[in-house]
């Protein structure tokens, strides 16, 4: 069985199930006023240049490793694999790295193996006719994967989609791998570009641009609608620029001069679906906090509403007197037949590092991969059940097991938050 870890926003993004949608709607953020007070500023009139380029030799010779690369495997077919839960940062900057390979004469499918639920993944797609494909692992036998020769992680590294394993089995190369969470491990491909401390993998596809890999042009509605869904994966990995660095804002900046503002604030207005406000509902009645964190099973979920995990953790970050919310439940992947553990981490704690923290509390697997892991303010785990998975017919069967798993994840994280203190049931 392969064993997944799970990082932030693909695979730890909100989601939804856009069947059914109520009034809600998520509020807009301050990004367009933002760059254009930007633009119109003095330095950016006078340096705008050096927004149209790298900054340091690092990304530099970057930008040249990858060239070379593009260059060597032109003619070719390379496959694109996402988190089996992709983000607006995996989406977009997959569709970045397509249109800059077309250049160089490699055609390029992006794929991913899980679901797209939530309702801006959803809208950001459909709007902008973003190419991506779902593989479930039961259509692999029909592919043609001696069509490819070589596949390419965007925003992962492998660990968080079902496909990798597969695509090794048939002998393809991973040639490129570009993202910005922290190392999962010893990474064999021809072009890695790895940095944990960019908050987005937008930002550094965006350099790619900047660099001259691939000239945006507006009079191209696909490299308008390809710019837009960068600014939304930009600012959904930055909390809408908050927690953005120099490095983002100049990539904003840059991506403003060719992004439809109308077209973002559609994908940003789009609505809740009952399931996740359930999913919701049920963290806020299931919670117990304790020093300042919030911690909440919600029970058993489909697979299709596993992205509401982490917008209930989203929304339990907010209560007065929280600083991290940790939420998590049992989900059953019918194409599998299994079950697996699925949590998501949200804090506003600066000097908590949710990497750190979730590997410390759920450690790993007998191949030494971790459960958990993340980014800055934002991470989750993925813990199998092994000979457990599987729904079983009888209501208190059920209800026992996630007894259990309910406790056990309680007394993990609630160790690490009172390490002086003994938890029963979940409890001191």
């Amino acid at each position: 069985m392969t064993i997944r870890k799970i990082t932030s926003n693909s695979v730890l993004t909100p989601s939804d199930d856009a069947q059914s949608t109520v009034s809600a709607r998520i509020p807009a953020d301050p990004v367009e006023p933002l760059l254009k007070s930007l633009q119109d500023s003095p330095t950016y009139r006078t340096q705008s240049s050096s927004y149209d380029t790298p900054r340091s030799r690092e990304q530099i010779q970057k930008v040249e490793v990858l060239q070379r690369s593009l260059e060597r495997h032109q003619g070719e077919r390379q496959l694109i694999v996402l988190q089996d839960f992709p983000d607006p940062d995996a989406l977009s900057s997959a569709w970045t790295y397509k249109l800059i390979a077309q250049k160089y004469d490699i055609q390029c499918d992006i794929v991913y193996a899980g679901t797209l639920s939530h309702q801006e993944n959803i809208a950001l797609v459909k709007l902008t006719s973003l190419p991506v494909q779902r593989w479930a692992l039961n259509t692999l036998k029909n592919r043609n994967l001696a069509a490819y020769q070589g596949y390419v992680l965007i925003d992962n590294q492998g660990t968080t989609s079902q496909l990798t394993p597969s695509l090794e089995e048939a002998g393809i190369p991973a040639v490129v791998v570009i993202d910005h969470h922290s190392a999962q491990g010893e990474i064999k491909a021809e072009f890695v570009d790895i940095r944990p401390y960019t908050r987005a993998t937008a930002t550094i596809v965006t350099q790619y641009l900047q660099a001259g890999l691939l000239k945006l042009d507006n009079n191209s509605s696909e490299h308008v609608k390809c710019a837009t869904a960068l600014m939304h994966g930009l600012r959904s990995d930055t909390n809408a620029l908050r927690q953005a660095q120099e490095e983002d804002f100049l990539a904003a900046a840059y991506l403003s001069r060719f992004y439809d503002a109308q077209l973002l604030n559609a994908v940003l207005q789009s609505s809740r679906s009952k399931q996740v406000m359930d999913v919701i509902e049920r963290s806020l009645k299931n919670r117990v906090v304790q020093n300042n964190f919030s911690i909440a099973g919600v029970g058993y979920l489909r697979y299709d509403d596993r992205d509401a995990i982490p917008q209930a953790a989203d929304f339990l970050v907010t209560e007065e007197n929280v600083h991290t919310a940790v939420v998590y439940g049992i989900v059953h992947d019918e194409d599998e037949d299994l079950e697996l553990v699925i949590g998501s981490l949200r804090t506003n704690k600066i000097t908590l590092d949710p990497d750190e923290f979730l590997k410390e509390a759920f450690g790993h697997d007998s191949q030494g991969r971790f459960f958990g892991g993340g980014r800055s303010q934002a991470g989750g785990f993925e813990i199998p059940l092994g000979f457990l998975s599987g729904f079983a017919e009888s209501a208190d069967y059920a209800k026992m097991k996630w007894t259990v798993y309910d406790t056990q994840v309680k007394q993990k994280l609630l160790r690490l938050i009172n390490p002086d203190q003994h938890y029963r049931n979940g409890m001191s």
